[in-house]
């Protein structure tokens, strides 16, 4: 009796061997899918720029960003499921807008669903305090997740998007029209690597993490995540998570714009990276605002530089062949003492506190892919510098000087206001097209529109627009 009971757990243990080594077959398959199309469309239009063709920057530069970004998501998502799994998670909880982030992550994805012909609502109910407590990039990557795949897997009716809040409680529900989810697969299709069934090919992208990424996140904010589904009847998912008010909070955030230069004496730059296109892209954007730059491919040569003239911060990679970036801080630091700022680089966000059992030699880390606006704050911080803001921060639209301004200009205008009251991000998108297109003054204008588009900052758009010269009305 012993060896049959023995027998059947071996049998048992290999059946889940094979299953989860066919997941991980269908993982690769996904991934590899995921990783390809956005690289696609970045090498794509590298080669058209690199061979001269006719291609609009902006447009270009769009694309790229967003791939980028799409790419940069997937990598975060295959971490964040490492860090569950290792139990090393970190929240950021802030003072943000709780309905003003649903109804972002509504009009992302309302046009996708008026072109598969699906209603999408998004309601918020009853009382919501205006600012909570929350770890917003969390909880925006959670409703992205859920509202994703309402929409991917949902071929008629409506998506429905609630907000509810009440008893420092906020409770936001996913519901869905699609095929539902049979009760024996419930629990399945929240493990790594596994997707809910999908009726078309279309419906067989992603990576199959959307939902244990969910449902990590929404532990580790110490909330819950349920699902109520059959077959046939759709799907509700259900996020339940603490969202204390926060009372007497002022936004007074402003538009986030880089400097084009500071007060005082001119700094200097030391760059330490053996990659020659990174060193470009913070080469070119540091002498922009006025920094004098040096360059160095590894740490030796870095090392040499600094001990040949000083330099006031340096910014250096994390991961070069021969001395490592650590190395590099280190002797630096002897070298030099606590007058140079040394920021550190890396793509691994489990470095940021240096080697393991020594004391950190840097002074800020950032985490790659760097935002450029970020490592301009850090390094005003710790040089203590004053920017000089460009006059585009002012004037709300850089364009206050140009008075010949066409009666199409202004309708354009008059559209775009009459879009940000609605929401209608898709037809936004086109109408600042139009605007570029009828009149060369309105440039600088569609440009900074595109910016908040991008960031899905309708709030931005409208005061852009409010803030425009009597000319522009």
């Amino acid at each position: 009796m012993e060896t049959q009971d023995q027998l059947a757990e071996l049998r048992a243990r290999l059946a889940a061997a094979e299953a989860a080594n066919e997941a991980k077959s269908r993982f690769l398959a996904n991934v590899s899918h995921e990783i390809r199309s956005p690289l696609n469309a970045i090498y794509g239009y590298a080669q058209l720029v690199e061979r001269g063709a006719q291609v609009d920057p902006l447009a270009a530069a769009r694309v790229i960003r967003r791939s980028a970004e799409h790419l940069t998501n997937l990598v975060e998502g295959l971490l964040d499921i490492a860090s569950v799994e290792q139990g090393v998670v970190r929240v950021d909880n802030g003072v943000i807008r709780l309905g003003a982030l649903v109804e972002q992550v509504a009009e992302m994805f309302s046009p996708l669903a008026a072109h598969k012909g699906l209603s999408f609502v998004c309601s918020i109910q009853g009382r919501l305090p205006e600012f909570v407590r929350l770890d917003e990039r969390r909880v925006r990557q959670a409703l992205i997740n859920l509202v994703s795949n309402a929409v991917k897997f949902t071929q008629r009716g409506e998506i429905r998007l609630v907000l509810r809040w009440s008893g420092q409680i906020a409770t936001i529900e996913v519901h869905d029209t699609g095929p539902g989810i049979a009760l024996d697969r419930q629990e399945q299709i929240f493990a790594p690597y596994e997707r809910a069934d999908a009726a078309s090919e279309a419906e067989k992208t992603g990576a199959g993490l959307g939902l244990a990424i969910t449902r990590a996140v929404v532990n580790m904010l110490g909330g819950d995540l349920k699902l109520d589904s059959a077959v046939g009847r759709g799907s509700c998912f259900t996020v339940k998570l603490m969202a204390p008010q926060v009372a007497g909070m002022v936004d007074h955030a402003a538009d986030k714009v880089r400097p084009a230069g500071y007060k005082g004496d001119r700094r200097a730059i030391l760059l330490v990276d053996d990659d020659a296109d990174h060193l470009c892209v913070l080469r070119t954007v540091l002498t922009e605002v006025g920094f004098d730059v040096a360059e160095a491919g590894d740490g030796a040569t870095a090392l040499a530089l600094a001990d040949a003239q000083p330099f006031d911060a340096i910014i250096c990679d994390v991961s070069m062949p021969g001395m490592s970036g650590w190395d590099v801080a280190e002797r630096l630091r002897a070298m030099c003492g606590r007058d140079l700022k040394i920021l550190m680089l890396s793509a691994n966000a489990f470095e940021r506190h240096g080697l393991s059992g020594q004391q950190a030699s840097h002074d800020a880390f950032l985490l790659k892919p760097v935002d450029l606006g970020s490592l301009l704050d850090a390094l005003g911080r710790h040089l203590q510098l004053e920017w000089i803001m460009p006059e585009v921060r002012e004037t709300g639209t850089g364009a206050r000087d140009s008075v010949q301004v066409s009666a199409a200009t202004r309708e354009h205008v008059d559209r775009l206001k009459a879009l940000v009251q609605i929401g209608h991000v898709r037809a936004l998108e086109g109408e600042i097209k139009s605007l570029a297109a009828a009149d060369p003054a309105a440039e600088a204008l569609a440009t900074r529109l595109f910016d908040h588009l991008d960031r899905f900052d309708l709030a931005g758009i409208g005061r852009t627009l409010e803030d425009l010269p009597d000319e522009w009305r």
